[in-house]
């Protein structure tokens, strides 16, 4: 009988032992960084919901963070990206060390948003100490790319980038600007960025000759073809073989490129 109230004050246990676990699952540790020798060792508690706003989720994070470096941590700044099962960023949040010795660690608690449900999150370094500043993504700088006229599409170094005007994001160092646009030449410009630079610029590249007249419209619109006629009330232009018939008063401008004349 005593055996039998021995297993089952030990079966108790284990099975209030597998409760706890199961109501406060252990915290989750991200080392950084993932390679190499390790630095920092975070782990994140439990998300706790502090509410909601069209259909974005605020969560109170409790946050232990441990030096395992062999330097002081001065300051320290990373951005905690969430992602759902699809690997989809949904949401972020901030963690901010500083101050931090060898092998001490230190607790915070910290927020975070997201549109869903998080399943895997991921530490992005922002600001380090000069010794770990290899660790930092590389710096890009925000350029505005125009064309004249505009509407052409750019690529940046080979890879599509949209249609003027555009914000681009750009890295230190050469890149090749190549823009195109119907009825246009294709135009390659050279872009050197160095790293003292700031964002703000603006690249203005104006197309080569274009090989149809263009007219352009009061809207703002301009249309590539082949005018064919002009008179005191219309403009007649062929655009991929068909003839469209414009008001005067709606054209703004006229460029006619030089054209052989037509063989008798």
């Amino acid at each position: 009988m005593r055996r039998l109230r021995l297993g089952a004050v030990s079966l108790l246990i284990l099975l209030a032992s597998v409760s706890s676990v199961a109501k406060d699952p252990p915290a989750q540790v991200i080392v950084w960084p993932p390679s190499g020798p390790a630095v920092i060792r975070l782990a994140l508690g439990k998300f706790k919901e502090l509410g909601s706003t069209g259909g974005t989720h605020t969560y109170n994070i409790d946050v232990t963070a441990e030096n395992v470096w062999s330097k002081r941590i001065v300051k320290a700044d990373f951005s905690l990206y969430l992602f759902d099962k699809n690997k989809t960023r949904i949401g972020d949040g901030w963690i901010s060390i500083s101050d931090v010795a060898p092998g001490a660690t230190i607790k915070f608690q910290m927020t975070a948003q997201s549109s869903g449900t998080p399943t895997s999150m991921e530490l992005t370094p922002k600001a380090l100490p000069p010794e770990l500043e290899s660790y930092l993504p590389p710096k890009t700088i925000s350029v505005t790319v125009n064309s004249i006229p505009q509407g052409a599409s750019v690529k940046i170094d080979g890879t599509d980038a949209g249609t003027t005007p555009k914000i681009i994001q750009v890295t230190p160092g050469k890149h090749m600007l190549e823009f195109t646009k119907e009825g246009f030449n294709t135009g390659h410009f050279p872009l050197e960025v160095t790293p003292d630079d700031a964002s703000g610029g603006s690249v203005s590249y104006e197309l080569g000759t274009s090989t149809h007249d263009t007219v352009e419209l009061r809207d703002g619109s301009i249309l590539v073809g082949d005018v064919e006629s002009l008179s005191a009330t219309e403009v007649v232009i062929k655009i991929g073989g068909t003839l469209q018939h414009v008001s005067r008063n709606q054209a703004k401008r006229i460029a006619l490129v030089e054209r052989d004349a037509p063989s008798q």
